[in-house]
């Protein structure tokens, strides 16, 4: 049995659909579909068990689970709504509960890999998994960063798998269903250009130019791909590391593979809020060189053009069934 928390969420999903593409059914989802139409995004998976995270996390209490074989645990269940403020409501979603997965894994043994986040760095200019660099904006960019310094603490003590990967700007299939104003922009350019034949963009800021902020935009086909190989490990991986591409690449450039993608489309720009301007990252890219060195991870990511496309492609055929 693999255990995916926030299954049918974006990269939940996404982890589903790789297992699936490995003749992989025997899957548990854990889910919260008070958002019902997230079922849409594995209405076409193959899975043994659905169940909410409520009843979930009861049974991790009771300790249910105790003699159920399970091969990895993959945690992406989280609230990852930057915007939230209900710290209460934060911190007893990302950290508690998780808290209660971490335990159960290391005590079975269970490979444990969990969704944690860029926006640990918050206003740090430096992207390299050290404390100094770790300055998160939000409560949810803490509510990760606490949770990673308790896995930390852990990590000397653990003989199994146990890997927080920081998640920087991923896009790809399945998040159009339910992320709103949380979608990626590859997705949200694309939704602008079939609604108005044009995309917006930010004016410069930061001494960058007119839609040049950039950022490390990974496609989830790269996540999902990071994610079992290191489930697959015959030899215990334990760290915090990022997941990105190394590169950072400019809003401008996703606009445009969209438009090249589309055969259609142009860039317009428009002022940055004036309530953003403070809080605004201009630049985000993933030190990779800790994350190749502890999982042994060497296959190249896919460029912003090729991932792009990919997605646009997807998009396309979804929206002409």
């Amino acid at each position: 049995m693999y255990i995916v928390t926030g299954g049918a969420g974006f990269i939940g999903a996404n982890i589903v659909a790789g297992l699936n593409a490995r003749g992989i059914t025997d899957i548990l989802v854990v889910d919260n579909l008070e958002r019902a139409e997230k079922f849409l995004n594995i209405r076409d998976l193959q899975i043994a068990d659905f169940m909410d995270k409520r009843e979930f996390r009861h049974h991790l209490e009771t300790e249910f689970f105790t003699n159920m074989p399970v091969q990895a645990i993959f945690h992406e269940g989280a609230c990852s709504d930057t915007m939230e403020y209900n710290g209460r409501y934060m911190m007893d979603n990302n950290f508690t509960y998780s808290k209660l997965l971490l335990d159960h894994a290391i005590r079975r043994g269970i490979p444990f890999i969990y969704a944690s986040s860029a926006a640990t760095y918050g206003a740090s200019k430096a992207f390299e998994e050290k404390p100094e660099n770790e300055m998160p904006l939000n409560v949810y960019g803490y509510s990760k960063l606490l949770f990673d310094q308790l896995v930390r603490r852990y990590l000397d003590q653990v003989e199994s798998t146990v890997v927080g990967l920081r998640y920087f700007n991923v896009y790809g299939p399945r998040e159009h269903q339910h992320k709103g104003k949380m979608a990626s922009q590859a997705y949200q350019l694309y939704a602008q250009i079939k609604d108005h034949g044009y995309c917006e963009l930010f004016e410069g800021t930061g001494g960058y130019a007119n839609g040049e902020q950039s950022r490390d935009f990974i496609s989830v086909d790269d996540v999902v791909d990071f994610n079992l190989f290191l489930a697959d490990s015959a030899e215990p991986i334990k760290g915090v590391i990022n997941l990105g591409t190394g590169l950072s690449r400019s809003f401008n450039a996703v606009a445009q593979a969209v438009i090249d993608t589309l055969g259609t489309g142009e860039i317009r720009y428009k002022p940055m809020p004036e309530v953003l301007l403070d809080k605004y990252q201009n630049y985000t890219c993933a030190d990779m060189t800790h994350a190749r060195a502890v999982s042994g991870y060497d296959k190249p990511f896919l460029s912003v053009e090729d991932g792009v496309k990919r997605y646009v492609q997807w998009l396309e055929a979804r929206a002409a069934e």
